[in-house]
């Protein structure tokens, strides 16, 4: 009975590291993702807060390091080697720990990440040029151009926002920007238009009305704000599975390690 219940335990312990070392696979492409996207508002996230960043590192770090243990903790259980289990347990441990600091910090520092991103939007709308003075501020403005006309938002509080900007505000012609335009077709928002278009008539300085843009009127403070928090929620669910397997592995791993006598390393795979 008793290796019966062995048995079971190390085939278990086996099948969940096997997730494990799935789901550090989603844990480590999560954080190349958001190193790598540059056509989505993640890319204005980065530059606005460094701790992104950062933690987007911290992302591929973990889940690199969660696919080595989950292999470790692979050939540790199918070949009742104690010392590898040992050592998967210790690591693990470490993991968990890990997550659970970088989850507090995150959530104590969300309201000022909020505020960060605000500060950076609206300097990319103050400070927007159709001629970008260095790639950076181009591939910020760019981003922001696909935000508002995929959301279709404009501005971050309002519309208004935009009549901070230093081109419209000194412009003898009535300009608007380009992404805020409302488009009456579905496939038109494929099409992210850039730069500023002209409206009707002239405008003197302090006569351009944005009441009169034919853009879209809510700011993307909102939208924006619920896109964050239903990737959060996605990426929060990913976090909370990925520890209820990491406890799952520390339990079996420690009944595993009790019930080995001896082990034969000569079992052990040598490359």
């Amino acid at each position: 009975m008793g290796a019966a219940c062995i048995k079971v335990t190390k085939y278990f312990l086996f099948l969940f590291n096997l997730l494990f070392f799935i789901l550090g696979a989603v844990i480590l492409g999560f954080g190349v993702w958001i190193l790598a996207d540059k056509n989505s508002f993640i890319s204005v996230l980065q530059t606005s807060s460094s701790s992104l960043q950062v933690g987007a590192y911290v992302f591929i770090g973990v889940g690199a390091i969660t696919m080595l243990m989950g292999l470790l903790g692979c050939i540790g259980a199918v070949n009742e080697v104690r010392c590898l289990l040992g050592l998967y347990f210790v690591f693990l441990l470490l993991i968990l720990i890990a997550q659970v600091t970088v989850g507090v910090l995150f959530y104590f520092n969300a309201g000022k990440l909020k505020q960060e991103v605000g500060n950076m939007v609206m300097d990319i709308i103050q400070n927007y040029k159709v001629n970008a003075s260095s790639s950076r501020e181009e591939s910020l403005q760019e981003a922001w151009d696909y935000v508002q006309a995929q959301v279709e938002c404009c501005g971050w509080v309002s519309f208004y926002n935009w009549t901070e900007n230093s081109e419209i505000r000194n412009s003898t012609e009535t300009l608007y920007p380009c992404s805020c335009e409302v488009t009456g077709e579905e496939d038109n928002r494929r099409i992210v238009k850039k730069g500023f278009c002209e409206g009707q008539g002239n405008s003197t300085q302090g006569q351009n009305l944005p009441e009169e843009w034919p853009v879209y009127q809510e700011g993307c403070m909102k939208k924006v704000q619920a896109w964050l928090q239903e990737n959060l929620g996605i990426l929060l669910g990913v976090c909370v599975g990925v520890a209820v397997i990491e406890l799952l592995g520390l339990l079996l791993s420690i009944c595993l390690c009790r019930h080995i006598h001896s082990e034969d390393y000569s079992k052990v795979p040598k490359y």
